[in-house]
């Protein structure tokens, strides 16, 4: 099992530091205010601790910036790519490795290899950019997380599965219309919950009994890999290499945002196991990301990616990351803030439903805590409830709302210390004390998909 913080350190050293400021409060109100509370429009150098995301925020290893000056500029060609063709081989066992510039452009390049207009793509629970890929190709994305997965406070292992009966429900529903199944782990939307080698098993039997594809969203297979050695029986003395071997055999492919799992700043890729849709997705690929051999990256971007690939699997690393991830956890338990229980893998997820029950959904609750933190501490959050998610009923008008509404704090890889964490405990406990006066949000602009990115809102 999980092993105390304080029996171990940091595995590694720091050489190299980047100076952050604290901003005073009245500025703080100021400059939300100017970017219409939206917390994507706020510089980077007025954000103290900057939680947004895990996503391109790792900071790289010697190993990978040594690897940075060895890269092959070449447009075609470039042996970076080779280095990095192999390296997913030897990891995930796919053969055929499309770059590009980050995940969100690998899945671009699926939806439109293999999602055709009235398809229905079935998946534990699509993150923000996997769902608006699906409803641009005029898809519908449907998630089939076990229900004990949107349960916040609920302790039990492993609440990114699939309710495998809905999974086949809806298999059924529409016969011929599910082009494969994505299987995200760990899971983002519900708090990075992890998925179990057996439940990864059994979607791959209902798929072949329909003869249905599987795809990973691999983002963050590293961490998924670490749970399941903790949790998961019979997993307990395998290496997390040799997990992660078994849990893509599952599958027919994967999607990657290396930004997360590969320890790098930008980057992604897509792996097939059949040359057949390898050859397609190449015909998506070139036009928008770049020849097959560069991606839209630099040789020396494709070099870290595959070093980081590597790094990832390390255990010690893991521990230490996943363990600050639940460190951050254990303090907010502590100040009596409500979260998702139990802690995933790479960040803490606040439940602002329970944290502002005076909030109506139409008001944001979620949204409204990332815009307090921010200013209580400098602290930069992320929405994952109705405005990353909700969406207007194409036939009724009506607001279509998520399960859940939360608010993230994605901890980046390697870069803040353990007082860092207390920093934020404290400003989230502080931000409880005046909870109750606290009023929402209302949207003044949003954009027909993936709203969240760019909305504006007001107090209401």
């Amino acid at each position: 099992m999980f092993r105390p913080r304080d029996e171990y350190a940091e595995p590694f050293r720091i050489k190299m530091v980047e100076m952050i400021k604290m901003t005073d409060r009245p500025t703080r109100e100021r400059l939300i205010r100017e970017a219409g509370y939206n917390v994507f429009f706020l510089p980077s150098e007025a954000v103290y601790i900057d939680l947004l995301t895990d996503s391109g925020t790792s900071a790289m290893s010697d190993y990978q910036w040594a690897g940075m000056m060895q890269g092959d500029e070449a447009y075609a060609g470039s042996r970076n790519y080779f280095n990095l063709k192999e390296t997913v081989k030897d990891i995930m066992g796919y053969e055929y490795v499309v770059p590009t510039h980050q995940g969100r452009g690998a899945e671009h390049v699926l939806m439109n290899t293999l999602v055709k207009p009235g398809d229905r793509v079935l998946g534990n629970m699509h993150f923000d950019t996997t769902e608006g890929h699906i409803l641009l190709r005029g898809a519908e994305p449907v998630n089939c997380l076990a229900e004990a997965g949107y349960r916040v406070s609920e302790e039990s292992d492993f609440k990114g599965n699939f309710d495998l009966d809905k999974l086949e429900a809806e298999i059924k529903k529409c016969p011929g219309k599910v082009p494969f199944i994505l299987i995200t782990v760990t899971c983002n939307n519900n708090g990075g919950q992890p998925v179990s080698m057996a439940n990864i098993r059994a979607v791959r039997e209902i798929a072949d009994r329909y003869g249905i594809r599987v795809f990973f969203d691999a983002a963050r297979f590293a961490e998924n890999c670490y749970f399941i050695k903790q949790l998961e029986p019979g997993y307990e003395s395998k290496t997390i290499e040799e997990i992660a071997r078994e849990m893509f055999s599952y599958g027919d492919g994967c999607t990657m945002s290396a930004k997360k799992d590969a320890l790098v700043n930008i980057g992604g890729f897509l792996a097939f196991r059949r040359e057949e849709d390898f050859r397609k997705a190449v015909q998506w690929q070139i036009p928008f990301e770049g020849f097959i051999t560069y991606g839209g990256l630099a040789g020396r971007d494709l070099e870290a990616m595959a070093r980081g690939l590597r790094e990832v699997l390390n255990l010690d690393y893991l521990e230490d990351r996943i363990g600050q991830v639940r460190y951050l956890g254990d303090l907010l338990v502590k100040a009596g803030i409500p979260i998702v229980r139990p802690v995933g893998g790479h960040g803490v997820y606040v439940d602002a439903r329970e944290f502002f029950p005076h909030i109506p959904r139409d008001q944001f609750p979620a949204q409204t805590l990332v815009v307090e933190l921010y200013i209580e501490g400098g602290i930069r959050g992320v929405e994952l409830g109705g405005c990353a998610f909700g969406r207007k009923d194409p036939v009724t008008g009506e607001d279509i709302w998520p399960e859940l509404e939360l608010l993230r704090l994605a901890i980046p890889r390697r870069v803040y210390t353990d007082r860092h964490m207390n920093l934020v405990a404290r400003a989230l406990a502080r931000v409880k004390e005046r909870a109750s006066s606290v009023r929402g949000l209302k949207l003044t602009y949003q954009a027909p998909v993936l709203r969240h990115f760019t909305a504006r809102f007001e107090r209401v």
